[in-house]
């Protein structure tokens, strides 16, 4: 028999039992439809922490100079009292890193943890749960700010600790809806700030607005609030590749303005977002150790359910195999017959699990913040376990089939 009769043959058994065929591949529909949609989450997520929130949280192509590390989940009670006992980041460190990188495209300090959060009151309206940031105006460069009216804060304010402010998008939709809000008064804490400009939406990560803060110079900031324990400098660079140079550059330049001995460790730390991403990353390599041993057991369940059916299929089939092997159907031709058909079978089942993960990535996408990308390899792997799955669990059927004395097969009713 040619390839091209065993697949129309496997393909007519499939459509003669469409029900049985659908619950024979049920296992593995769900099993590969889980693999595919989980990994194009995760690998959405990836993207989306690299390409959004680190980016957000630290700038591009940015490094900053910390006093208290980035880090997710908390420190222990050792590692924070020797945390505690670093420096604050002063403006003479700032100048340190600024005269050391002439290259930078800016350079600013930004109030550090923990930022205030606070009420705005303009007339009788009330906005509540704001994040108040004070920095230096480099800090809008390094963040990549841009006005949609008004103007950005400047070194003059900060110098002269005028009571101006920038506005995020949802600020001056949520406060000043109707209204333009350049040149208007609000009040932070019971002191008066006047709004100098508007920042452009950034838009929301994961359900978390970018746009909801005020900006005030960090001079006004400390008036309001003191100083925070932990300022920031932030560190923007022409491009990526100039970033660890960079970052070797500004560690020499602390060290020597914190008059650190060479047997002494960093009282700072110098770091890109990479902790954001690290800290994702490590969380998707445990799910991804989780996720072969899910997929395995819905596999083998199917595996095991093809090769039942495969079985049931050459007993119900035993009168049909005696007829071909006495028409001159070699084992060889009843074998490839049979395994043909689970392979089909296992394969028709990948091809719906595939179709079904990548429905329902695009579902979780389309309904909620989590991204979801469907990648080529995560396919691959779901065909190929089907098709392995076909070749696995359909040797023994299609042996025992090829294996039967076309005598008693031509006796079986």
């Amino acid at each position: 028999m040619s390839l091209t009769d065993v697949l129309v043959l496997a393909l007519g058994q499939i459509r003669a039992n469409k029900l049985r065929s659908f619950f024979t591949l049920l296992g593995i529909i769900v099993a590969v439809a889980f693999l595919v949609a989980v990994v194009a989450i995760i690998q959405g997520m990836n993207a989306y922490v690299k390409e959004n929130i680190a980016d957000a949280v630290v700038g591009v192509n940015t490094f900053q100079v910390r006093r208290i590390p980035i880090r997710i989940g908390l420190f222990d009670d050792e590692e924070w009292r020797e945390l505690q006992k670093r420096p604050r980041l002063t403006r003479d460190d700032a100048a340190a890193v600024i005269a050391a990188l002439p290259n930078a495209v800016a350079v600013s300090v930004q109030s550090g943890f923990p930022t205030p959060l606070a009420e705005l009151t303009w007339r009788d309206r009330t906005l509540d749960n704001v994040s108040v940031i004070g920095a230096t105006a480099p800090y809008q460069v390094v963040q990549d700010y841009h006005f949609t009216s008004g103007r950005p804060l400047t070194d003059t304010d900060a110098r002269e600790r005028r009571p101006v402010v920038a506005i995020g998008a949802d600020v001056a939709d949520k406060l000043f809806s109707g209204a333009d809000p350049i040149g208007k008064h609000l009040r932070i804490m019971g002191e008066r700030f006047t709004v100098a400009g508007v920042i452009a939406a950034k838009g929301r990560v994961l359900g978390q607005s970018f746009d909801t803060f005020v900006l005030m110079p960090i001079t006004s900031f400390e008036t309001v609030y003191g100083r925070r324990g932990s300022s920031t400098i932030s560190v923007k660079m022409p491009n990526a590749a100039s970033i660890p140079g960079a970052m070797a550059t500004a560690e020499e330049a602390m060290r020597i303005a914190h008059r650190l001995r060479p047997v002494q460790s960093d009282d700072f730390s110098v770091e890109t977002a990479a902790a954001l991403v690290d800290f994702w990353r490590n969380l998707t390599r445990v799910l991804f150790q989780v996720i072969p041993a899910v997929v395995a057991i819905g596999v083998l369940v199917g595996g095991i359910v093809i090769m039942n059916i495969m079985l049931m299929a050459v007993t119900e089939r035993t009168h049909e195999i005696g007829i071909r092997k006495s028409v001159g159907a070699t084992q060889r031709d009843i074998r490839r017959q049979f395994l043909t058909e689970a392979v089909m079978l296992a394969t028709l089942g990948g091809a719906l699990g595939v179709a079904t993960g990548w429905g329902l990535a695009l579902t979780v996408a389309a309904a909620s913040p989590l991204p979801a990308r469907v990648t080529a390899w995560s396919i691959g792997v779901a065909l190929a376990l089907g098709a392995g799955v076909g070749v696995l669990f359909g040797v023994y059927p299609a042996s025992r089939a090829s294996r039967l004395d076309p005598i008693t097969a031509l006796r079986a009713e």
